[in-house]
Parts: structure tokens; sequence; C-alpha cells
């Protein structure tokens, strides 16, 4: 059994820090008090413990408890014994640097697939795919393996952006990006814009929000998959 929800992002225009999927939060840790948050992607660089005090602040306003993983004695312990996990976004390789070192891919990945409630936003979406390989962040650091939690069977592109016609930007797109990604990788690719997120419970794997997603595959064209699709049905068809 699986409980998730993997957003693109943490806070949309005009509005608060996670504030647009708030009902959706507090139904996903609907019987949990206490939330381990990992703050480790670090946004524009700031502490842990700032970070965990603006997420603090949003679960508050829910009724929900949150502690930074950083506070703890044992991180490992600190997930073994979770009934639920924040991770936030930031810098993808920075994530996933600092759960190498501390030994928690494999146990968050365990506790996840047990059914423990998860919320990850932008680099802790990211993280749900086989691997992180499809990020937009900057290799600030290397870490031991991009191979990540792999608890839904495709990656992540987070904060997904459309050609803008009107544009002088020449460079390449998101798409063509990971049209390179697919010229050494498989996984297919999820463009998750901004406001989506998707709704993870046992095998099924909802779009929600208002607007598309788009699939790419290593062969074929992308598919723009509307709200409420299942998309764990176009991996068994």
């Amino acid at each position: 059994m699986k409980n998730l929800i993997i957003a693109s992002t943490s806070t949309i225009h005009g509005s608060d820090y996670l504030e647009y999927i708030k009902e959706d939060i507090k139904q996903l840790f609907n019987n949990v008090e206490d939330v381990v948050f990992i703050p480790y992607a670090r946004p524009s660089g700031i502490s842990y413990n700032a970070y965990t005090n603006i997420a603090a602040k949003a679960f508050g306003s829910m009724g929900k408890n949150l502690q930074g993983i950083h506070t703890f004695k044992n991180p490992k312990d600190a997930i073994k014994n979770a009934n639920g996990v924040f991770v936030g976004g930031g810098n993808t390789f920075l994530l996933v640097n600092e759960l190498y070192q501390e030994g928690l891919i494999d146990i968050l990945k365990f506790k996840i697939e047990e059914g423990m409630p998860y919320l990850g936003t932008s680099a802790g979406s990211n993280i749900c795919g086989p691997t992180m390989k499809t990020t937009n962040d900057m290799p600030i650091i290397m870490p031991q393996s991009f191979i990540t939690m792999g608890v839904i069977p495709f990656n992540i592109n987070a904060h997904y952006l459309d050609p803008d016609p009107k544009s002088k930007h020449k460079g390449e797109t998101r798409e063509t990006r990971i049209k390179e990604f697919h010229v050494f990788n498989d996984t297919p690719v999820l463009g998750l814009r901004e406001g989506s997120w998707l709704e993870v419970k046992n095998q099924s794997i909802i779009l929600k929000g208002t607007l598309t997603a788009r699939l790419f595959n290593k062969k074929g064209l992308p598919i723009e998959l509307e709200p409420l699709t299942n998309i764990a049905e176009k991996f068994t068809q």
C-alpha cells in the first residue's frame, strides 16, 4: 500500500507555502499528528532550521506538528519510527547526497511501500522516480548515486515548462532536455506543470490539479494526460 502526494512545487504564484494543496495534505496526514521533515535540499541555501520553520508554520495551520530530521539524534531511527514524512524542495543533487550519506534512501522507500504517508514537493518529488536524472537543478555536489527510490515507475520533471513562442530565448527547452535523456535512458518521464500533483494510493497514480501533464517515452511522441487520469494504467496496458 502506498499513500503519497507528489507535487511539482510547494508554492504557486499568489499563494502561501503549501496553500494550494492544503486540503489534500490534511487528508494525506489525517491520522498523523507528528510529521518528520527532511530539509536537506535547502532552497536558496537556507539553513535546515530556517527551512523547517517555514514548513512547520504551514503544518501548524493544519493542526500538525512537524520536526526537522536534523534535530533527531539518529536520522535512521527517525524515519523508521515516523508516522509521516515530508521532503521539501530545493536542490535535488544536495538532497540525494545527504540522503545517501545518512543511509536513508532504502529506509524511506521501505516505509513508503509499507504505507507511511509521504509528501514530496519539487526535489522531494524528483526522488520518487527510479532516478533523479531529469531534475532541472544545477549539480552543485556529486551524490553517491543518481538512483533514487523508484516508488513510481517513471521519472519526474518538476516545474515543467512549455516553450514560449514569443520568447527570444533560443536555448534548450525542457522537452529537448528530456529527449537528450532518452538517448541514453529508457525510463519514462512525466513533465509535471506548476500547480499539479500526483495522488498515489495503492496501485493508482492520479493526476490532480487543473492542468495536463506531459508523458515522455523513449519511443513515440509525448502524450498529454488530462487531470484525473490514472497514470498507472499507462504502465499496465
